[in-house]
């Protein structure tokens, strides 16, 4: 018996049918639970098949005290997408008056992938005295291979975490008080300033940068070459150039606490080593001015104390910490104060050139050209500087005028900047080319040394042919008596 052909417009017609009816249960089952109710059986499907391990993170331990391992597995569980898609979840304000924390509640379970396999956490409340235990669920297949490396990246996340969300603080020492414990009293750190608001040679800021990321990863390599993990820094040049401005930069690049040494209020010796005894790890060790505190003889602490704060055996008691010392000049401070180990990065910072005088224009007024930037360049030429602190500020008093405050730029170098410029201009290229020398990581600048060469020359040329016509005068004058 010969079947008929199949009507092919009748075939078409079926599988379009079939299309729309699928994609109306697909629709139906989005708009209820159907959906996951039929996940949750094909889940409960798959787990039969595996054999799971199970893993408990008490929130206390016998004694009652608090395991810190839950305090950070909560948080790293709590960061999770996946804790929004548990059944139930607590919603709390955050430090941050716009923020909003979700965090799993008990009894839910919230799913976490790591090396390709699935994991499961579960916010179990115990009964018997009411405390809460996160239980790791994991497949007896997968423990070998993922368990430590999971929890270890769950340490690395929460670290992390810690990191971003903490609140800087600014400590400053106080003088011994018997009726008080401990010599730092700490305020907020609100400095508004960064790494990137500073003006200064983008090369070197960049360097800097990478030096301190350099720095925070390189635990390891510290302990393998059996060194302290810390960092120290000096930053020069005159008032008002930003050292203090990048030191506040460096402290919110770092996530670090400021631990700010004044030392007029130090005592002595044992009295400095007390102070850096009471600093905690992950902070910024800050001492200003240190080449007035050296010169003036201003502070009881010896010489011998400060290289001991320095790199002595306290110094090594905590880690990952960093040291930066400020100075207006290094020309009269003991070259002991400032060798490899002691200082381990030199950050020069010169006065206003024409390059930091347009960037500053470019941040203060919004200018990137006006038609008195070439006489502005022409003064700084001819050796005249202002610090960039000055020159903010004139732009600042001006800054609804762009040509006014331009032209006070121009009155103030030809008045008050003549001849600053001329003394430092070492260093205003020191902000031009900078590199890296030595394992100490120190920043040098070679045009600066060929320019103070040079110059060296030209005074040495200048002083020889004014002795020559002094001889020459003092003959004439002989052969004349």
């Amino acid at each position: 018996m010969i079947m008929p052909p199949a009507n092919p417009f009748l075939l078409l017609g079926v599988i379009i049918i079939i299309i729309i009816v699928l994609y109306l249960v697909l629709r139906f089952l989005s708009k209820t639970s159907l959906l996951y109710i039929l996940k949750k059986w094909w889940r409960l499907l798959e787990d039969s098949c595996f054999v799971y391990q199970f893993y408990k993170v008490p929130q206390f331990n016998e004694h009652m005290q608090e395991n810190q391992l839950y305090r950070k597995v909560s948080t790293y569980l709590n960061s999770l997408p996946f804790v929004e898609d548990s059944d139930y979840a607590n919603l709390f304000s955050g430090n941050k008056s716009n923020e909003i924390n979700v965090v799993l509640d008990s009894n839910q379970v919230v799913t976490d992938t790591f090396l390709s396999a699935r994991v499961y956490w579960k916010n179990e409340k115990c009964e018997p005295n009411g405390s809460i235990a996160l239980v790791l669920k994991i497949r007896r297949n997968d423990k070998r291979r993922i368990l430590r490396p999971y929890l270890q990246n769950i340490l690395t996340v929460f670290d992390e975490i810690e990191q971003r969300g903490k609140e800087i603080k600014l400590f400053v020492n106080a003088e011994a008080e018997p009726q008080k414990n401990g010599r730092w009293r700490s305020i907020p750190f609100t400095h508004p300033s960064t790494i990137d608001t500073v003006t200064m040679d983008a090369d070197l800021k960049n360097k800097v940068k990478s030096d301190l990321e350099s720095f925070l990863k390189s635990k390891q390599y510290y302990h393998r070459l059996g060194r302290v993990w810390k960092r120290s820094y000096l930053l020069c040049g005159p008032s008002g150039t930003g050292k203090s401005s990048f030191v506040a930069g460096m402290a919110k690049f770092l996530c670090y606490d400021v631990y700010d040494i004044d030392l007029s209020k130090v005592s002595d010796d044992s009295d400095l080593k007390m102070l850096l005894l009471q600093t905690t790890n992950k902070s910024m060790i800050v001492i200003e001015d240190l080449d007035r505190y050296l010169s003036e003889k201003s502070t009881a602490v010896s010489l011998s104390g400060i290289l001991n704060f320095m790199d002595g055996i306290l110094s090594c008691c905590g880690e990952e910490r960093v040291m930066v010392f400020t100075m207006n000049s290094k020309d009269h401070v003991d070259p002991t104060v400032l060798r490899p180990g002691r200082i381990d990065v030199h950050v020069q910072f010169p006065l206003c050139d024409f390059p930091a005088f347009k960037t500053l224009a470019n941040s203060y007024l919004g200018l990137k050209e006006h038609k008195l930037f070439p006489q502005v360049e022409e003064i700084f030429q001819t050796g005249a500087s202002l610090s960039p602190a000055e020159i903010g500020e004139i732009m600042i008093s001006n800054r609804n005028s762009p040509s006014r405050a331009l032209k006070s730029v121009i009155t103030a170098l030809q008045t008050n900047g003549d001849g600053r410029g001329s003394s430092k201009m070492s260093q205003s290229a020191s902000g031009r080319a900078v590199e890296e020398a030595g394992e100490s990581g120190s920043f040098f600048c070679r045009e600066s040394v060929h320019s103070v060469r040079e110059f060296r020359k030209l005074y040495g040329l200048l002083r020889m042919r004014s002795s020559r016509k002094e001889s020459v005068d003092l003959d004439s004058v002989e052969k004349e008596n």
